[in-house]
């Protein structure tokens, strides 16, 4: 039993570099795919790489610890009117922007999950959406930090490390805005691979059991949900720099909602899931909506109720486990 442990363990170790290695590629070779063969949508491209951390966020509290809640969006806007703060306030330095928007999305989501996590369900729920207003309604009112209904306007970044510059056409923040998603994305897959998250997929599993065995379950939540707002604010700040403007609708309702669609499109629980999801939703919504202006709604309303009648954990979810399922009956011919 001790040789199988000791032996083990390297194996897990390097398991889990290839399949980082593995995220990297992928990432990079989508990534590079997106600036040649669609150099016209880069703009686009950039909003979708932004929209997708805030899905990855909400993933890592709904997908990871069962925490319902319909206001996350705040953590993303916070971040994001954190950042453009300092820009205009004389600190153009994209990094040091992009740190801004992790600290002020932690500092949120640390409030947030102090207030929601308490509870279970519908209480949960009704919170997390009180919450969401009521940031929303501070960015309305406090238009002296947030613009108020005009929003901050004028955030420009300066150089990325004081080299590279960025462009009207996006080939800058598209690539700056991949490099921050890779490295994001692996670092995130390999905290999923950790004992915390593994617990708090313990807790999502069956709360009453984790206390009855010691875990400390609303700390580990509050936790998580720190997490998650690190990287919903480096969403929003990411955003605010390569847009240069931060609205009302960063912080809206209507995102909260969106970024749980998109979650339950690519599958709750599993990062891949969470980026996926974003990126097909927002290609779908792009083209309908452009070839159907008055009806995209009705069809993008059809395309979930498929979705969760036929692939009820989500498409990648349900595509990874009919492969399992493929590789089993292959090993027992």
């Amino acid at each position: 039993m001790a040789t199988l442990s000791v032996t083990s363990a390297p194996q897990s170790a390097a398991a889990g570099l290839r399949n980082d290695l593995i995220a990297a590629a992928v990432i990079a070779v989508v990534g590079a795919i997106g600036y040649f063969v669609f150099p016209d949508d880069l703009a686009f491209l950039i909003r979708v790489i932004g929209l997708a951390f805030l899905v990855i966020s909400l993933d890592l509290v709904t997908g990871y610890c069962g925490v319902a809640t319909l206001g996350h969006a705040a953590l993303f806007g916070v971040g994001a009117y954190a950042a453009g703060n300092v820009c205009l306030a004389g600190v153009t330095d994209p990094i040091l922007m992009l740190l801004t928007g992790v600290i002020a999305g932690t500092a949120t989501g640390l409030m947030s999950g102090l207030l929601v996590t308490r509870f279970r369900g519908l209480p949960q729920l009704v919170l997390s959406i009180a919450f969401g207003q009521l940031v929303a309604a501070l960015a309305n009112k406090l238009s002296s930090i947030t613009g108020g209904s005009d929003g901050l306007a004028g955030i420009a970044p300066g150089p990325v490390f004081g080299v590279f510059n960025f462009d009207m056409f996006g080939r800058t923040g598209y690539i700056f805005s991949v490099i921050v998603l890779l490295v994001t994305m692996v670092t995130l897959l390999r905290f999923s691979r950790s004992p915390f998250a593994l617990m708090c997929r313990a807790i999502k599993d069956d709360t009453l059991r984790a206390r009855m065995i010691g875990v400390a379950v609303y700390p580990r939540l509050v936790v998580m949900y720190c997490v998650a707002g690190a990287v919903a604010g480096l969403g929003g700040a990411l955003t605010a720099i390569n847009t240069g403007v931060v609205g009302l609708d960063s912080v809206g309702f209507e995102r909260s909602a969106e970024a749980l669609i998109m979650l339950i499109l690519g599958g709750a629980g599993n990062l891949w899931g969470a980026l996926i999801g974003a990126i097909l939703f927002e290609l779908f919504h792009h083209y309908v909506s452009a070839a159907s202006p008055f009806h995209w709604m009705i069809l993008i309303g059809l395309l979930l109720i498929v979705v969760v009648l036929f692939f009820p954990k989500g498409l990648v979810n349900e595509v990874t486990r009919r492969i399992g399922d493929l590789r089993q009956r292959r090993a027992a011919r």
